[in-house]
Order: structure tokens, then C-alpha cells, then sequence
């Protein structure tokens, strides 16, 4: 047989015998509620929430959040002043429910954010945890299946392993180095924030439960008024709600 043609088989059948596999990520309840609502969230729906914007401030601490839209992402990371030569395609998917965040401290102490601290609930009794980058890479990957299944086994073939030199960097799709970079460049980043820092950045959560009409978003357990022994007095909490329109199929 045609060395080539064994080549590409090879490929052919790593692609049909793995693709079907998902990250074990995607396999985790994606939500803290009740075994009912289980199938009904991280669905490909649009949610349409109002007010669309809201602010609050505790103790000199503004806290601002965005309900992010696909036109508002959309034209957010094609944004050549904020991400260079990253900026391109929304690195989110309809199963994803994104905010806008802004925290500015006009307080006259250092405060501390923890973004894995933050939580999305619905009024289906069910509880989301932010989703940092491996999930949504994950559920690319999915989308994905014959580059992300045949990337690891593909690029361990050395020249001549078939008799012939394989092409491997153009039979095989790289990683989105893009999707990372966008990600990364736009979270809402943990850590202190100084007197009179303003940070901004993109925070994320499983798609609600198909059933709900409302939503609360808490930003929480930001930590205030630092002691000479570095220890906070104070623990903060923000908690914004939004009316949750039926979403619309994509």
C-alpha cells in the first residue's frame, strides 16, 4: 500500500476512535442546585438581562458590572487598543453567561479581590461558580474534536516513521493561541488593589437553567480595612440582581 495513504489513514483513525472524548471538566455538575435542573443548564441561549449596567459602593469600594452581550463581546475583543495582536473572535460560547466587572478603590487602604470567590444564582435553587480559562478551552476543544484528538498522537510521528516525511504542523490544527491570549489578557485578575487602582476585566459562569426569570450576581468577600498585621477587618459584599429574559434559540 501507498505509504501516504497509510499516513493518512492513520490520521483518519486516531480522528474517528477519540473525538467523541470530552475533558473531564465537561463532566462536572455545572451548577450547586437541585438533580432536576441539571440537563436544563449551560444550554446555547443567549439570556437578554436588565438593567443591562448597575453600580454600587461600600466603604469607598465602586463596583461596577456589565452584562456582556455577544455584540458587546464581540466588539470588545476585535478592540485592537486593548488586546494588539490577539484581538480578534469572542473567545466565549453560548453556554457561557459573561460580565463586565470594574472595582475601583477610592478607599484609603489597600483592598484584596478574589474572583473564585464570586457567585451567579438563579431562582431555580441553583448556585454557579465562576468558570475560569480550562473550562471554556475545554468546551472549544469539544467543539473541536479531530485537532484536539489527533494533535498528541500526530506530532509523536517522526519524520520517516511511514517511510515518508509527514507534514504534521499543516495536517494538524495548532492550539488557539488566540482563544489563551484573549482569556487571559481580559480576566478579572485576584490580588490586592492599592488606593486609587481601578481594574477591570471579564468574569464568567455556566449558562442559568433554562426556567429562570431571575438572576443575582455576588461579588463577594472582598476583604477591606487591613490591620498592622496585614489581617482585614472587613469583608465586603455585592450583590446585583437582573430580570432574565426567555432566551431566544440562537
Amino acid at each position: 500500500m501507498n505509504m501516504r495513504l497509510v499516513a493518512a489513514c492513520v490520521v483518519v483513525i486516531v480522528a474517528s476512535g477519540c473525538g467523541a472524548r470530552k475533558s473531564s471538566l465537561l463532566l462536572e455538575r455545572n451548577a450547586r442546585g437541585p438533580l432536576s435542573e441539571a440537563l436544563l443548564v449551560a444550554k446555547r441561549f443567549e439570556w437578554h438581562l436588565e438593567p443591562v449596567r448597575q453600580t454600587q459602593t461600600q466603604e469607598g469600594i465602586e463596583v461596577m458590572v456589565n452584562h456582556a452581550s455577544r455584540e458587546f463581546l464581540d466588539r470588545f475583543f476585535k478592540n485592537k487598543d486593548l488586546f494588539g495582536e490577539y484581538a480578534g473572535r469572542n473567545p466565549y460560547y453560548l453556554e457561557n453567561v459573561v460580565f463586565y466587572v470594574q472595582i475601583s478603590n477610592t478607599s484609603d487602604g489597600k483592598i484584596f479581590v478574589d474572583p473564585g470567590a464570586f457567585a451567579l444564582l438563579d431562582d431555580r435553587g441553583n448556585q454557579y461558580a465562576m468558570i475560569g480559562m480550562d473550562y471554556v478551552t475545554a468546551l472549544g476543544e469539544a467543539r473541536a474534536p479531530f485537532a484536539t484528538a489527533t494533535r498528541g498522537v500526530v506530532e509523536e510521528a517522526r519524520p520517516g516513521y511511514f517511510g515518508i516525511s509527514l507534514p504534521v504542523g499543516k495536517m494538524v490544527s495548532a492550539k488557539p493561541q488566540g482563544q489563551f491570549a484573549l482569556l487571559k489578557q481580559s480576566a478579572l485578575q485576584a490580588g490586592y488593589y492599592f488606593p486609587g487602582v481601578v481594574h477591570d476585566g471579564i468574569i464568567a459562569f455556566w449558562n442559568p437553567s433554562t426556567s429562570a426569570t431571575k438572576l443575582k450576581l455576588f461579588i463577594t468577600n472582598v476583604k477591606a480595612d487591613f490591620g498592622a498585621d496585614n489581617l482585614p477587618k472587613t469583608s465586603l459584599e455585592f450583590a446585583f440582581e437582573f430580570a432574565a429574559t426567555k432566551p431566544a434559540t440562537p
